[in-house]
């Protein structure tokens, strides 16, 4: 056997192009010991869902956000309502007509704007939900006075026993009054609502028809 020979046989051998450890063997490319061989790290300890120290510092997290709302839950029960009802006291100043006035007023507009921001937030359309959430929040922001009235008229706390005593003293008829111009609100926005949402869906009704005239006609 020549030198060429000798070659090429060490060539087919264990380190060979064909052998075990050539290029389709277990060190080779497409074999065992390929790229997707023993030095992959499947399944390693770093991944999210495994990491444990990321879910107790989410976890962490959770429970600081819930306490840190608890708290100013608790600040804003306790100051609040005896906040709402000096400012209100302060605009009627013992006066039943002016409480009754101030309450119906309150009542019905500030029911009837997040009504209205309410359906403009869920109506169909192209809004993004950047305009849709910032309806939202216009909507909480605009139900506040009449929210305040009630945890003033409805609450347990002391914050609420006290603010009835003010309100009592120097806005009487307010809250009666806030709750009838609520309701006449709510319904007011309703049908406000209603009939625009009538009013786009004729309409929109009528655009298909003429199309479908128009199509018939051709």
């Amino acid at each position: 056997m020549n030198h060429g020979e000798k070659a090429a046989d060490g060539g087919r051998g264990p380190g060979g192009t064909g052998g075990p450890g050539g290029t389709g063997g277990p060190g080779g490319t497409e074999g065992p010991g390929g790229a997707p061989g023993a030095g992959a790290t499947e399944g390693a300890p770093g991944d999210d869902w495994r990491d444990w120290r990321g879910w107790v510092k989410r976890l962490a997290l959770a429970v600081g956000l819930i306490i840190a709302m608890w708290l100013v839950y608790q600040f804003l029960a306790a100051f609040l309502p005896r906040w709402w009802a000096q400012t209100i006291g302060n605009a009627v100043d013992g006066s039943f007509a002016a409480g009754s006035w101030w309450g119906f007023l309150i009542g019905a507009v500030f029911t009837a704007a997040p009504v209205v921001l309410l359906a403009l937030a869920v109506w169909p359309g192209k809004r993004s939900g950047a305009v849709r959430t910032a309806l939202l929040v216009f909507a909480v922001v605009c139900a506040a006075p009449n929210l305040l009235t009630m945890a003033v008229a409805l609450g347990s706390s002391n914050a609420a026993h006290a603010g009835n005593r003010i309100m009592d003293v120097d806005a009487p008829a307010f809250r009666g009054a806030s709750a009838a111009g609520a309701v006449v609100g709510g319904v007011l926005a309703l049908g406000l609502t209603g009939l625009i949402g009538w009013f786009r869906f004729r309409g929109k009704r009528l655009k298909e028809l003429k199309a479908k005239d128009a199509d018939l006609t051709k």
